[in-house]
């Protein structure tokens, strides 16, 4: 990978939130300021009547819009080839809606330190690798060198051992520190046990939900308030759009109201008719205790899986405005025995991280020359990172116990440390076969159905004659960058096929890409 004339930032690219930082020439990360001032910006993307895009609109303009020119939480659409929204007879892919955020992020950062061309960006741990492509052509339609994606827990951690004056000090003892990194976003959830040196660290064990997140809280209280007013009413306020959009964000600022006070008033006018109701934290909290339990249980099953105890651990790092809520410490404190660390801001950690990350691929990559003191470029370059792999990988098989069925059979489990490689010979099922047929599966159950196809390919024109149980070999290879490789050779005849799993998906291809930049430059994003 080669850096471009230019900046060279980190972004988060939040579900509800999104911010842009880099590391300073003093070697402390700053999140650059948008055009309002704030350091985070919605992750809102309103398509106005006239062309013209704005992205993290304010809540009073949102709420005089239609609410179908108003998209959010794209990020859990990412890589889904089957979302779109049609704009000026186009349609918009999940890609090209949040290359238009990270257009925008782009243009505010530049106000503050010039031309940016190279980014760091971030995905929750548990993001498949669709959806992580999908990320990085985000970044390049954008406009932007997408240098790297990295993990949002991986980011956290960097931003919180970099910041305590820990990390990339060969100067200091070598003693472990092992942390838990509990991430609750606006839309997606992850948590990770970490172990780290000040000159390395490594992930023993990952997990989390791509469809768990703030947003799902704040659903709650709609449902809450809806079925109130149709209660006394006999009206659903949810069945229109418009009042649907209000209330939405009436209850998104109740639930952050909540997080400061024991209760909060919300009121709904819907068909001339209105309710007015008080919201306690308590019955907040009993209406989403089901999705706290869910943190929870992942939270403990990380534990075990990494192979320590919670007492053990030197600190829980909290990341994502969602830990504001109080429920999330009294959890913690329960599962851990100890209370969370906010030393890095919560919803700025993931950036700031990133920005580190960018900082240390800039100085490895710049041979030697850099705007940054020397002093840092050295910390930086002494950074040494693991991780592992968020979801098993498996080949689909003819079970040995029954030729009738089809299994998963895993390749490389979940938690693995990556890169890693893995060979494995299988035979073929019948006489005379013609070809091979290499499914590759993403999940741990057995049954193939369960399971992701994330990518297929095909061994043709085997050797005349090839008796049943001939050997064929399958690699599977994660590297570094958490990207999959995967190959296959009937050994026999040494007939090979090989494939890089990229998206199901033709915009993902170089060209299509080209043409969703030359489009993007065509929207004024404002």
């Amino acid at each position: 990978m080669n850096l471009l004339e230019g900046n060279t930032v980190g972004i988060d690219l939040g579900t509800t939130y999104s911010t842009i930082a880099q590391l300073g020439d003093d070697g402390l990360p700053t999140c650059l300021k948008n055009a309002d001032e704030n350091v985070i910006t919605p992750s809102v993307v309103l398509l106005s009547e006239d062309g013209k895009v704005v992205v993290g609109p304010s809540s009073e303009r949102i709420s005089v819009e239609d609410p179908s020119n108003v998209i959010e939480a794209i990020k859990r659409e990412m890589g889904n080839p089957d979302f779109f929204i049609v704009y000026q007879n186009k349609k918009l892919t999940p890609e090209f809606i949040s290359a238009l955020i990270l257009k925008k992020m782009k243009q505010d950062g530049e106000k503050h330190i010039g031309p940016i061309a190279n980014a760091v960006i971030t995905v929750p741990y548990y993001f498949n690798d669709v959806r992580r492509k999908a990320t990085q052509d985000a970044g390049r339609i954008a406009g932007l060198n997408v240098i790297d994606i990295i993990n949002e827990p991986t980011a956290a951690t960097l931003a919180y051992a970099w910041e305590k004056g820990e990390l990339g000090r060969s100067d200091l003892a070598q003693v472990e520190k092992t942390i838990l990194v509990y991430d609750l976003g606006g839309g997606t959830f992850d948590v990770t046990v970490v172990r780290y040196t000040p000159t390395s660290f490594k992930v023993l064990a990952t997990d989390g939900d791509v469809m768990l997140g703030g947003l799902d809280w704040s659903r709650r209280i709609v449902d809450h308030v809806s079925e109130q007013f149709q209660r006394k009413h006999g009206v659903d306020p949810r069945e229109d759009p418009e009042t649907l959009q209000v209330l939405s964000q009436d209850c998104e600022k109740a639930k952050r109201e909540l997080s400061k006070k024991s209760q909060t008033p919300i009121n709904v006018y819907y068909q001339g008719k209105s309710l007015t109701l008080s919201l306690t934290r308590g019955d907040f909290e009993k209406m989403t205790a089901d999705l706290m339990q869910r943190t929870r249980d992942t939270t403990e099953l990380v534990i075990q899986q990494a192979g320590i105890e919670a007492e053990n651990l030197d600190d829980i790092v909290v990341v994502g405005g969602s830990t504001n809520m109080p429920v999330v410490d009294q959890m913690l404190i329960e599962v851990c025995k100890k209370k969370p660390s906010r030393e890095v801001v919560p919803e700025e950690a993931v950036a700031r991280g990133a920005a580190i990350h960018a900082a240390i691929m800039e100085a490895r990559l710049t041979g030697g020359e850099s705007r940054m003191a020397r002093s840092v470029i050295d910390r930086l370059r002494s950074v040494s990172t693991q991780d592992v792999n968020s979801h098993s990988l498996g080949v689909k098989i003819t079970d040995p116990n029954d030729r009738t069925r089809k299994i998963n059979h895993i390749m490389i489990p979940k938690n693995t440390a990556i890169p890693f490689e893995k060979t494995q010979r299988f035979v073929t099922n019948s006489d005379n076969q013609q070809r091979i047929h290499v499914s590759v599966l993403e999940g741990d159950a057995i049954d193939p159905l369960a399971c992701e196809q994330i990518g297929d390919f095909r061994i043709y024109d085997l050797p005349a004659g090839l008796p049943k149980g001939s050997p064929v070999e399958v690699t599977y290879r994660y590297d570094s960058a958490g990207r999959i490789h995967v190959s296959a050779k009937e050994l026999t005849g040494n007939r090979a096929a090989a494939t890089e799993i990229v998206r199901q998906n033709e915009a993902s291809s170089d060209e299509n890409i080209d043409v969703l930049a030359t489009l993007a430059t065509q929207y004024e994003v404002e």
